[in-house]
């Protein structure tokens, strides 16, 4: 049996399994043979009943980190959404939640020294090709873990940790990458979907609500149980892939891409109840949302999500621009697990449209730390 050293962690709704890079095999191949196996993944039952998985696209997670080869950043950070079913990996997005984690991690293993009150550490996340900064609060030397910070989808108070999303302005995909607001997808089997093309925290589509059967306030299970309808929502993700320039047909968007983009549906402010039964009263929300995540309802939002949103509803004549109900500088997401502040701040430059920065608070902490006993044939 090999032994690896690992952190199993927590970080806003997400749970996930984080190494350094150099504990793996330097091989793309071989690092992703022996991830697969720590996951417990491909899994025909399910279940990840022999792997660090927890069976969900939430909880099939790794992340990578390194020492950062950039002079304006402490660590890089590379995150693979593990497939349960498939001997996959995808590599092409972040996983926002997951991000407030990294910090933490940073400071633990002594990438960055902590400093009492709140200490910076300054991420570049190799997925995206962006810069994050997580102020996490420390204390005699380390990162806080308990405190009173409550997010809808985790049933225990945190410590704080304040995420900001900032613009790279190395970056050649401008935050629409059609060039328009709204685009007219064509998607067979159901005609021309409108939809809001972005690739703020992760490349991200957004459709209405209304235009796909729905009202906004599913839970996981409604969605879940109907395969006809994430069939459809697959076929518009797809459609969306190739209009992004992110897959060269749907197919190949489907099969070999499933992390990204993901696909959201949005709706006006509405009273509904959540997967924990509390109402959540019109007043709370400015805007009703559900996403997939690799095919799945997701259990709240995504946190790269919410981002996309956050940009999204700033851009005029966007389909979420036209659900969301004024507000200040924050948008408040109605999810499915709660309520999700997050803010975004978008300028036109140069004839396109671009994300400055985007603010949310997460908590994270670790959940184990030790030692990955992983069979020598994977």
């Amino acid at each position: 049996m090999a032994q690896i050293p690992a952190y199993y962690m927590r970080g806003g709704t997400s749970k996930g399994v984080f190494l350094l890079a150099d504990d793996l095999p330097a091989d793309p191949a071989e690092r992703d043979a022996l991830l697969l196996r720590i996951i417990g993944s491909p899994d025909p039952y399910g279940k990840h009943t022999d792997g660090m998985g927890g069976a969900t696209s939430s909880t099939s997670k790794v992340v990578l980190i390194a020492p950062s080869r950039r002079p304006d950043c402490d660590v890089d950070y590379l995150f693979g959404a593990v497939a349960i079913g498939e001997p996959l990996i995808d590599w092409s997005g972040n996983c926002g939640n997951l991000s407030a984690a990294v910090g933490p991690f940073a400071i633990w293993r002594g990438f960055v020294p902590a400093r009492d009150g709140v200490t910076t550490v300054r991420i570049w996340q190799r997925n995206i090709g962006q810069r994050i900064v997580a102020r996490v609060p420390c204390r005699n030397g380390h990162p806080l873990e308990d405190g009173d910070f409550r997010e809808d989808g985790v049933p225990f108070g945190g410590a704080r940790i304040v995420l900001e999303y900032l613009e790279n302005p190395d970056a050649t995909v401008p935050l629409c990458p059609t060039g328009h607001t709204v685009d007219a997808l064509q998607v067979p089997g159901l005609g021309t979907i409108e939809a809001t093309l972005v690739t703020a925290g992760n490349p991200t589509v957004f459709v209405r609500a209304a235009d796909v059967g729905l009202d906004g306030t599913e839970l996981p299970e409604r969605i879940n149980g109907d395969a006809g309808l994430l069939q459809r929502l697959e076929s518009i993700r797809a459609a969306a892939a190739v209009g992004m320039g992110l897959a060269p047909d749907a197919d190949s968007a489907t099969k070999l891409r499933p992390g990204t983009p993901k696909i959201a549906w949005v709706a006006p402010p509405a009273s509904y109840r959540s997967s924990a039964g509390v109402a959540i009263d019109v007043t709370a929300v400015d805007v009703v949302a559900r996403i997939l995540s690799m095919g799945r309802a997701h259990h709240a939002f995504t946190g790269t999500g919410a981002i996309a949103l956050a940009a999204a509803a700033t851009l005029p004549d966007s389909v979420v621009h036209e659900a969301v109900r004024a507000s200040g500088e924050q948008i408040r997401i109605g999810h499915v697990s709660g309520t999700l502040a997050v803010g975004a701040v978008t300028t036109r430059r140069d004839g396109r449209w671009v994300m400055e920065r985007a603010v949310m608070s997460r908590s994270a902490r670790r959940l184990m730390t030790g030692l990955l006993h992983v069979p020598e044939r994977c």
